[in-house]
């Protein structure tokens, strides 16, 4: 990591930057910086509050994309209070272990690069999730629960949904895994997310049945599932991109695909996405029936 540590002790600061070095990070010291030559970019910043207020307000402006930590020998408003309102992340007390100062460096470290990949994640979920229509259906609250779909993206969409109503962390079990046994056994307090309980023999699903009558759990299932005992909803998908149990011919395939596209993409780019040509398209329309609509 790159460190700035901005200290008047001058003693303080050498320690500091002793045992950051030997941790292997870069670091900086200044004694009373000149802000306008503070112009490199740090991932920590440890910022003495011996400086004049106006200074420190200043400072934590400038690297608000920094982890701040204050260096501080009294508490007060102005030591403690004002900078962290401004965006400083904590602060120690002088004199302070070294030790317990690196923890908080690497603790701060670690809950920044937690907050990054929870974001990513969030990211790539919406990003998942962004074409996948659910709207009307709302998963009960009442467990355990079976989801009978024909798209598993949709259940999956359905679940997260649920999950973060009701504030609860999410395990994801495939039933078709040769220790999902195990993973069910296993103590968790949050809710289990179960797929592929349609690949379950009739005695593994009246054994699953037993264990999760107490669980938080959902299960999802892409065939119908007439003897599950507890609460089941059903989601059917619309517009399925391609049956999984059955070879299309090209007719189908070119009809199916015309159909459910055809009010999202113009036709030159439908005919393109399709490998034909516009009048091909035009063609094929007429041949199999098909009625334009616009997008």
């Amino acid at each position: 990591m790159n460190i700035l540590i901005i200290e008047s002790e001058i003693y303080l600061a050498q320690k500091v930057v002793s045992r950051l070095l030997d941790d292997g990070h870069n670091c900086d010291f200044v004694e009373s910086p000149n802000i306008e030559n503070l112009t490199k970019d740090y991932d920590i910043i440890l910022l003495s509050t011996s400086l004049p207020g106006p200074l420190c307000k200043t400072i934590i402006r400038r690297y608000s994309d920094s982890i701040i930590i204050l260096l501080v020998s009294y508490i007060s408003d102005e030591t403690v209070t004002d900078p962290i309102k401004e965006g400083a992340k904590d602060y120690i007390m002088k004199p302070f272990i070294m030790d317990e100062l690196v923890r908080k460096i690497y603790h701060y470290r670690e809950c920044r690069s937690l907050r990054k990949e929870l974001q990513t994640l969030r990211d790539y979920q919406s990003f998942q999730f962004l074409n996948v229509d659910t709207s009307g259906a709302v998963l009960p609250t009442t467990f355990p629960l079976l989801i009978e779909t024909n798209s598993q993206i949709s259940a999956d969409k359905l679940a997260f949904d649920l999950s973060r109503k009701l504030d609860l962390q999410m395990k994801f079990i495939s039933l078709s895994s040769d220790n999902w046994q195990k993973q069910v056994n296993e103590r968790f307090n949050g809710m289990l997310y179960l797929t592929d309980y349609h690949a379950l023999k009739k005695s593994s699903k009246d054994n699953l049945i037993r264990v999760i009558e107490d669980k938080k759990a959902i299960l999802v299932s892409l065939e119908s599932e007439d003897e599950f005992p507890f609460t089941k909803i059903e989601f059917q998908k619309n517009e399925q991109i391609i049956p999984t149990n059955s070879i299309m011919t090209i007719n189908d395939y070119v009809k199916m695909i015309v159909v459910s596209y055809q009010g999202k993409y113009p036709d030159t780019e439908l005919s393109k996405k399709l490998g034909i040509s516009r009048k091909s398209l035009w063609e094929k329309r007429k041949k199999l029936g098909i009625e334009k609509k616009n997008k």
